[in-house]
């Protein structure tokens, strides 16, 4: 235990990014298999596949929403936890784990009445049609019952890779996806439970994901401990964790705001085909924006322990490793999907039509993802150092300043309007990379400045 503090304010900052980022980039991508695979054995079930392809797709701003709820508490959370660390204050830290813990489950609560009294309404909101509501409704119903697992585990989870465990919050990951990847087809097709079966293997899976986490956070394997006298909500340890996981939840949340916005249009101009494309588009555009996003996770805690330490050079050698590995990779993966867009779109729909019309958007789609590492690593840079302002700004510029109008406007400017529905996406990230990089230029050195002078005083987190 003591060795993994010392490993995060004093090994060398590129093997340490790799020795955390790994694990957390594995973890990444096996996680978003929960929902992948769900979609790849539904898209391909006989006669029906493309359109409950479509149902679950419609599924997705409410999934998107439970998850958001959880970074709420975990993406504030785990960061402060880490500060604590650095600043040697154990206590602090643990109080916020408990206070968190027991802050997701009452939302877990709450989300789960909510969502088995108005799923249907919400889906039919979201741009279910009649010939996919019931496939979206048998799958959110079931889903629904397993909330509480979905955000323990996510929520939890991000407490492990903040202590710098992140080989163990892999595993994490890797116990519920194993399950679902197994469980999936025995439920789908051999007992021939469709969508119903797809969400059951799912949320059985994350359930023993869960089980996994709890375990271990009580452990004594584990530096920050879940003790039953700080698992009562302390208001003055929560309320900072939701100011600064405020910007994750804006930009996960938004996501479902987005894609509500997005069906809407769709079915309005292109129908259920065009609808369909867009779970394939969002799929890919999750799946592939994964590694960053792995990337930065495991970045966090070198980040926030040496801000927390007041450690201002290895602060600024993360994040330059940590911006230098985004940028690569996005660049990269921009060149794969416009080189080879069909190879993507046919791991979710042998349909001809479908995967024809979904490869033409998708390029559309991707087209300003090359410049987007540059997002992801500022983003999560603001976030590992407790700015909380400037997290929340560059997310609502992002979604709702600069993407939400433009869903509305671009059909408007083309004479394909299901394709200028398409074209908000790459036009909103361009923008927004932009402003994200002007902001954070003033912001780093701003936050490098303050720790520039060690000294005794405890940094105080915005």
């Amino acid at each position: 235990m003591k060795n993994n503090k010392e490993m995060l304010g004093t090994a060398p900052v590129g093997k340490l990014l790799v020795k955390l980022s790994l694990p957390t980039v594995i973890a990444q991508l096996v996680n978003m298999l929960y929902n992948l695979v769900d979609r790849i054995y539904i898209g391909h079930m006989p006669e029906v596949g493309d359109l409950a392809l479509t149902g679950v797709g419609v599924c997705m701003p409410i999934i998107l929403i439970v998850s958001a709820f959880a970074a709420l508490v975990s993406s504030g959370g785990a960061p402060r936890s880490s500060i604590f660390m650095g600043q040697k204050d154990t206590e602090s830290a643990e109080k916020t784990l408990g206070s968190c813990f027991s802050l997701l489950i009452i939302i877990s609560a709450v989300l789960t009445v909510l969502l088995l009294i108005f799923s249907r309404d919400l889906l039919l909101t979201f741009g279910a049609s009649q010939n996919t509501i019931g496939y979206a409704t048998d799958y959110i119903n079931i889903y629904a019952i397993g909330t509480i697992f979905v955000q323990l585990t996510l929520g939890m989870n991000a407490f492990i890779s903040a202590q710098g465990f992140t080989k163990i919050s892999m595993v994490s990951v890797i116990v519920g996806a194993v399950s679902n990847i197994i469980l999936d087809p025995i439920f789908i097709y051999a007992l021939n439970m469709g969508v119903k079966g797809a969400a059951l293997a799912t949320i059985i899976s994350q359930a023993l994901s869960c089980v996994w986490v709890i375990i271990f956070l009580c452990s004594d394997k584990s530096i920050l401990k879940l003790k039953l006298k700080n698992l009562t909500p302390v208001p003055k340890i929560v309320l900072p964790c939701i100011a600064l996981g405020t910007a994750t939840f804006i930009m996960q949340s938004s996501e479902s705001v987005i894609s509500i916005c997005f069906n809407s249009s769709l079915l309005k101009y292109g129908g259920d085909i065009a609808v369909g494309s867009m779970t394939i588009l969002t799929s890919v555009m999750q799946f592939a924006m994964l590694p960053p996003q792995g990337v930065a996770q495991g970045a966090q805690p070198i980040l926030s322990f040496n801000y927390g330490a007041k450690n201002a050079d290895r602060v600024k050698k993360t994040y330059k490793l940590l911006l230098i590995t985004c940028l690569i990779y996005s660049v990269t993966i921009w060149a794969a999907v416009m080189a080879f867009p069909k190879a993507f779109v046919s791991l979710f729909t042998p349909d001809k039509a479908l995967a024809d019309f979904a490869s033409k958007a998708l390029r559309i789609y991707f087209a300003g993802m090359l410049l987007f590492g540059i997002q992801i690593a500022c983003q999560m840079t603001f976030v590992s150092l407790g700015n909380a302002l400037s997290s929340v700004t560059v997310a609502i510029i992002r979604k709702f300043v600069l993407l939400l109008p433009l869903i509305y406007i671009m059909p408007n400017l083309v004479d394909n309007r299901t394709i200028g529905v398409y074209l908000a996406e790459p036009i909103a990230d361009i923008l927004a990379v932009t402003f994200t990089a002007i902001l954070f230029v003033f912001q780093f050195k701003r936050a490098l400045k303050k720790i520039s002078g060690a000294n005794d005083t405890p940094i105080k987190q915005d």
